[in-house]
């Protein structure tokens, strides 16, 4: 079930056909929120509870269905029933928050999706203090990332995206050749892009600093975040400051320069930068019982299967486990696939527009090592590494970027496998990935090629791809929705949480803008 539909995946992401050694719960993998989630919907014992307004005496009532229970979906309706409208969200598993998870591994409770908020997109912070969870963000330790290189892991080169800002530390740098060194640094020379329109990520950073250093040091890091492969990904899309960097500065290299300079000038003197990332004591299911508890009781049908979507009068009527609801206005909060089911029957031109959307599964191995082998880990927050390099495609190191006294001196690692291209990894058994990826973390950082406890979690269908033109894509699925329709998400217009609260913030206002207008 994805969104709110049900729907039969390729595979059940939270039911892996394999149990691990020692996995004696049985039942496959059922992940469930955090238990904080469950008897404290998302707020410290003490903090002040945010819940959304009920609608205010006079204002207009209009309801709004809102179709599937993850954060884009539960923040839009938070927004809506805030500025009084009338919402409800109606979700098909039995628990909201769609990729944000916790899994138990070895007594611990570890992040099985996304384990933290981007610091420099503001809105998933913002939200998290609306809802009275200030206190309870906390930055990373303060420990580099590393890529993996022939050499071993690698420290990145200071600079946003790993792009040095700095010419010497780039030739001093010892992942690459020195004739891949020397193209990076040409990229100081070599004459601005005259089209504007999109082009691939890959084509940006090889055209600007060559193949090697694309491959080696950027990709790695920019495409991992997408588990897409840099020579389809739009930039437009995905990192369109890339593009302003060299419209604006003619250089990738002058451009992170000048951002660097500008966040330097935006803080007092001897004031550190802000943390790239913070996290929610608890685990970011927090979040997600927070946003459940102040869209209020009964606004949240869990376990509620979407079938159908209709016309009805002046609104539509959403049918769902036998039910119809009726709405003045339908938000789409599914992945693009889901969304063309749905839509087929009122808006046919935009089906193949979704469904062109591609997506791909991955899977995070979360991996428990017994007492005293937390030294063996660097001093590191993790690493990424360069496509097909190993079957790995990114590691956090959990026990040093995010210590907690749970931990004792065990070593917690979290592992990434499966990408555009490498999806096949996923579809081996729990064992086998277990296998493969402790015996490559053990040849790189010296940890037991065996885990004492390990968990596989699968995500089938998980990350939208933003190819070429995907912008443009999106427009036009817009343009083509009948009024009182409209798509929101990962899908669209940015994948990470803070840009799927952007999406909900924006979309709800259009809603009761319009809304207020017509009234």
């Amino acid at each position: 079930m994805l969104g709110g539909v049900r729907r039969r995946p390729p595979r059940d992401a939270l039911r892996p056909r394999h149990r691990l050694p020692g996995d004696r719960r049985g039942g496959g993998d059922r992940l469930r929120p955090h238990g904080d989630a469950e008897r404290r919907p998302g707020v410290r014992a003490g903090a002040r509870r945010r819940r959304a307004r009920a609608p205010r005496r006079g204002a207009v009532s209009r309801r709004v269905v809102v179709v599937g229970g993850g954060v884009t979906g539960l923040a839009t309706a938070y927004r809506l029933v805030s500025a009084g409208m009338d919402a409800v969200v109606l979700e098909a598993e039995r628990e909201p928050g769609g990729k944000v998870r916790s899994a138990e591994v070895g007594g611990l409770r570890l992040e099985a999706g996304p384990d933290s908020l981007l610091g420099r997109k503001p809105w998933g912070v913002e939200l998290c203090r609306e809802l009275g969870l200030g206190e309870e963000l906390e930055p990373p330790a303060p420990v580099p990332t590393h890529v993996y290189t022939a050499r071993g892991l690698l420290r990145f080169p200071s600079g946003p995206f790993g792009i040095s800002t700095d010419v010497g530390e780039l030739l001093r740098w010892p992942g690459m050749s020195l004739a891949g060194k020397l193209r990076a640094a040409a990229d100081l020379a070599l004459p601005r892009r005259r089209d504007e329109g999109d082009e691939s990520l890959g084509s940006l950073l090889r055209r600007r600093i060559g193949d090697e250093a694309a491959e080696a040091l950027v990709a790695p890091l920019l495409g991992g975040l997408f588990a897409g492969d840099v020579d389809r990904l739009s930039v437009q899309a995905t990192f369109p400051e890339l593009a302003a960097w060299e419209r604006e500065h003619g250089s990738l290299l002058l451009g992170a320069k000048a951002q660097m300079r500008a966040a330097a000038a935006n803080r007092r003197p001897g004031e550190d930068p802000p943390p790239m990332f913070l996290r929610l004591r608890g685990g970011l299911v927090r979040l997600v019982g927070a946003l459940a508890a102040a869209i209020g009781p009964g606004r949240l049908r869990l376990g509620t299967a979407v079938t159908a979507i209709e016309p009805a009068g002046l609104g539509y009527r959403v049918v769902a486990d036998g039910e119809a609801l009726e709405a003045d206005a339908v938000v789409l909060a599914t992945p693009a696939f889901v969304a063309a089911e749905l839509l087929a029957p009122l808006a046919p031109a935009v089906v193949p527009l979704l469904a062109a959307i591609p997506y791909v599964s991955t899977a995070v191995v979360l991996l428990v090592y017994p007492e005293g082998t937390g030294s063996a880990l660097p001093r590191s927050s993790g690493f990424v590494a360069p496509r097909g390099a190993l079957a790995i495609t990114a590691a956090t190191f959990v026990s040093r970027k995010w210590p907690e006294e749970a931990f004792g001196d065990r070593a917690v690692v979290r592992c990434f496998v499966g990408a555009s291209g490498t999806e096949d990894l996923v579809d081996q058994p729990d064992e086998d990935i277990v296998e493969g990826v402790g015996r490559q973390l053990a040849a790189i950082v010296g940890l037991p090629e065996r885990p004492e406890a390990a968990r596989v979690i699968r995500w089938p269908h998980a990350m939208p791809q933003y190819e070429v033109g995907h912008l443009d894509r999106v427009a036009e699925i817009e343009r083509g929705l009948p009024p009182g329709l409209f798509v929101v998400g990962q899908a669209y217009r940015g994948a990470g949480i803070p840009d799927c609260v952007r999406q909900a913030n924006e979309l709800a206002a259009r809603i009761t803008g319009a809304s207020t207008s017509r009234a």
